[in-house]
């Protein structure tokens, strides 16, 4: 099964960024592309049926797994990032984090009106940037087609904060 053997290969690393969390690394899969082959697969799969327009990839590590996958459905890729990092005009949405809060960005001509946009990042936890990434996609008229993560930590109950905008919520691993 995918998800037991992702759990092998994801690197658990204790107090990091701070005391207290058990970040998960997904790098080390990285490293072995029949694994990335399987995981794009899972998704397209998981999808079919599913009209989407682009992929929005969020910074940074969502761009790794959203690319391939925007690639292999042949969909266009909007990059969401940190406030500041694009160079033509953007689109923003302030939100809160557990810690304090950020703001997110998108080119203002990368969501077309009415398209149907996945958002990926690599992780789920609390559902803070990509409900955050929702809302930008709602204020320029696209649609959330669904959300797709690697990892989902039930435990924060991300989805929660998801839900009002599609039940279409897939994650492979789920600690």
């Amino acid at each position: 099964m995918l998800e037991s053997r992702l759990k092998g290969i994801i690197r658990n690393i204790p107090d990091y960024p701070k005391p207290g969390i058990a970040f998960k690394d997904i790098t080390p899969i990285l490293s072995e592309p029949s694994i990335v082959r399987q995981i794009t697969a899972y998704f397209k799969m998981q999808l079919k049926g599913t009209r989407i327009d682009a992929i929005a990839c969020v910074e940074s590590r969502g761009f790794w797994f959203g690319t391939i996958l925007a690639y292999e459905m042949n969909l266009p890729i909007i990059p969401i990032r940190k406030k500041g990092k694009l160079p033509y005009k953007t689109v923003s949405m302030d939100y809160d984090l557990e810690y304090g809060s950020a703001t997110i960005e998108a080119h203002e001509d990368s969501i077309g009106s009415g398209q149907n946009i996945l958002i990926h990042d690599d992780l789920l936890a609390t559902g803070g940037t990509a409900a955050a990434t929702a809302e930008l996609i709602k204020q320029s008229d696209g649609n959330v087609a669904g959300f797709s993560f690697l990892v989902n930590l039930n435990f924060l109950e991300g989805e929660i904060k998801l839900k009002p905008f599609t039940p279409n919520i897939l994650s492979i691993v789920n600690y």
